[in-house]
């Protein structure tokens, strides 16, 4: 006969291990269009923003879908899936892995500056501030994720964690598309910023990459202050796109972070190499800018110019319309 330890024991066990096999039931299929490309196939409900089901989360992630259509960060996308559809794991299983911080402020710092072009911030349930940090927590980003060569090949999924590196990060994984530099292009992206700088140092601190240059001379600013003196462009990423060496001498355009002040080197930007015809080139654009706003301001206004008179006959008739149904009725 067994005793009652041995029985409390063995019924714990049988509990426990149901309760894993619940759990491990939680994970299912993704079934959101927008994260079907993900190198995942399987997430849990609630997501990290609190959507029960699926279907839920749909709704709400298809706001972005413009966002990412742009391309305006190649993170965007990986990052809205890692909040909408986690990833479920035989390791993670209670508790979903959320996405690095770094990963955040790399999708915020290149669609935030398209964003506010219409008027809208990054929203506040996906403020960086919230998430992990990847020497000081566990979290997901695009290159802790390895792909087998093998085209059916599940992709392995590694996290980063405090006993995790970044020796594999940036050099050869990098791939800057190119930017070649016209007036088509400077006119369709309306940087923040142009500046003239030496590259004093390149710093990467595994997913925060940070450019420090000297300013020669400043083109064009918007919001934020740039002096003639060294300053930081920050990048937010494993990888520094647009590709610069130290040493060299570049005219640099980005967008600039106005809540953090600070200068953004992101993708889409561009830097290429100083030459005095250049600076000439660009001052010439930027002056072609500024006239096609005032253009665009002045069209306005002569539109509202012209109707007003409209608008008033209109009321006007109106008026007498009114007045004369009014004498019929009497």
């Amino acid at each position: 006969m067994l005793g009652s330890g041995l029985c409390f024991t063995l019924l714990w066990m049988t509990c426990l291990a149901l309760a894993r096999k619940a759990e491990a039931a939680a994970c299912e299929p993704i079934r959101i269009p927008m994260c079907k490309p993900m190198p995942w196939n399987m997430t849990k409900m609630p997501n990290h923003l609190h959507h029960s089901t699926q279907d839920n989360a749909v709704l709400a992630i298809e706001q972005y879908e413009g966002l990412v259509g742009i391309q305006c960060s190649p993170v965007l996308l990986f990052f809205l899936c890692a909040m909408y559809a986690p990833i479920c794991t035989i390791d993670f299983q209670h508790e979903p892995i959320k996405p690095c911080k770094s990963v955040c402020e790399r999708a915020r710092d290149g669609c935030e500056p398209v964003m506010r072009r219409y008027n809208h911030s990054w929203p506040e349930n996906l403020a960086c501030d919230e998430f992990p940090v990847y020497d000081r927590g566990v979290c997901i980003s695009p290159e802790a994720i390895v792909t087998a060569d093998a085209p059916e090949a599940v992709p392995d999924l590694s996290v980063h964690s405090p006993i995790n590196n970044c020796r594999n990060l940036g050099g050869d994984s990098c791939k800057c598309p190119p930017v070649k530099l016209t007036q088509k292009v400077y006119l369709k992206n309306n940087y923040n910023y142009v500046i003239r700088a030496k590259v004093k140092e390149v710093r990467n601190k595994c997913h925060d990459v940070a450019t420090t240059v000297e300013v020669k001379d400043v083109l064009k600013s918007s919001l934020v202050n740039i002096p003639k003196e060294t300053v930081t462009l920050h990048t937010s990423s494993a990888c520094l796109c647009p590709e610069i060496k130290t040493n060299e001498e570049y005219i640099i355009m980005g967008y600039e972070d106005e809540e953090r002040a600070r200068l953004l080197l992101v993708e889409g930007s561009i830097a290429v190499k100083w030459k005095d015809r250049l600076g000439k080139r660009i001052k010439n654009w930027d002056q072609k800018l500024r006239q096609e706003r005032r253009k665009g301001r002045s069209g306005l206004q002569n539109r509202e110019k012209r109707l007003q008179p409209r608008d008033t006959a209109v009321a006007s008739k109106q008026r007498s319309k009114s007045r004369n149904a009014k004498a019929a009725r009497q």
